[in-house]
């Protein structure tokens, strides 16, 4: 341990690690070259070990805290950390979660250069927007067509109603003559997708309410959150600041982040969201659930290859 340098926690690539950690009344520190996270239990200290040349994100929940060497360690493996409310939700209504990013300035350089050759022209922002919608409805198609526990629960392209949901989008992606017509085409997307959770796992009172404490509704944002978590590790980890989006910027600084898990959130969060929900998981059942899917299906591969070739040939749409 006493050899171990910044370098070899930087080993394994992000897009390949495992975790994502979501904590809550403990405190992180480090110990011994090693970032532990602390828990009383009957009166009794118990130390937990983070794996952090493993972990791309840790969440820092209800009652958390954190040691300055603890950071320093996380940055230097590259680690994100968000401060949130329970839960893995903001503290606030409509805020985002505060990330603190490793200020790493041997990231590269290529990304960012190549997604500022096109950001500032509002007609290839608008076609790199509608390349990550068409991109989210592939993946969409790859994962419901495929996945088995999804489909005994009735999310499967075979379902006309899902099939035509997604086929009627993809027509409608070219046809958006700027951002605010692809958002509200998007939007319609979601809502019949929410409608048809809500019909195959028999919630058809269902609305979407970020204020309501149902489990559904609970459990859409835990999920969400958890995306976001992958989208913001993964802007950092290619040096693309996370303000420059090409759907979502109009009202969020942050708005990038948004549009990158747009690519999995629908897929991946959404139908176990309702899933969950009819079954009566607890929230760590739903968000262990949530981050096997992500392995699984290589959700965080998937973000870092569409961000990459979009910032690679962006300007060329």
């Amino acid at each position: 341990m006493d050899n171990l340098t910044p370098s070899c926690l930087k080993a394994i690539l992000h897009s390949k690690r495992a975790n994502l950690y979501y904590l809550e009344m403990c405190r992180v520190m480090q110990k011994d070259g090693r970032v532990l996270y602390i828990t009383e239990e009957s009166k009794e200290k118990q130390y937990w070990n983070i794996p952090i040349a493993n972990t791309t994100v840790i969440l820092l929940g209800t009652g958390t805290s954190i040691t300055q060497a603890a950071m320093r360690m996380l940055a230097s493996a590259g680690v994100l950390v968000g401060f949130c409310g329970g839960g893995a939700t903001p503290l606030f209504s409509g805020s985002e979660i505060e990330w603190l990013t490793p200020q790493s300035e041997y990231r590269p350089t290529e990304y960012v250069q190549g997604w500022m050759s096109f950001w500032f022209d509002a007609d290839k922002r608008l076609a790199v927007a509608k390349v990550f919608q068409h991109q989210r409805i592939a993946f969409m198609q790859k994962v419901w067509g495929n996945d088995r526990d999804l489909k005994q629960h009735g999310f499967t392209l075979d379902d006309a109603a899902i099939y035509q949901a997604l086929d009627s989008f993809s027509a409608r992606i070219d046809h958006c003559h700027d951002v605010n017509q692809l958002l509200l085409t998007e939007a319609k997307l979601t809502k019949r997708l929410y409608k048809i959770a809500a019909n195959r796992t028999n919630m058809s009172g269902f609305v979407r309410n970020h204020d309501n404490r149902d489990d559904a509704n609970a459990f859409l944002s835990h999920g969400n959150y958890l995306a976001y978590g992958l989208a913001a590790s993964t802007l950092w980890v290619l040096g693309i600041p996370h303000g420059f989006a090409v759907m979502h910027g109009k009202t969020r600084r942050g708005a990038l982040v948004f549009d990158v898990a747009d690519l999995i959130k629908d897929t991946l969060v959404l139908p176990w969201a309702f899933i969950c929900a009819q079954e009566r998981a607890t929230e760590q059942e739903f968000r262990q659930q949530c981050l096997l899917n992500f392995t699984k299906h290589k959700a965080l591969d998937f973000m870092f290859d569409t961000v990459k070739d979009m910032a690679r040939h962006g300007q060329a749409q």
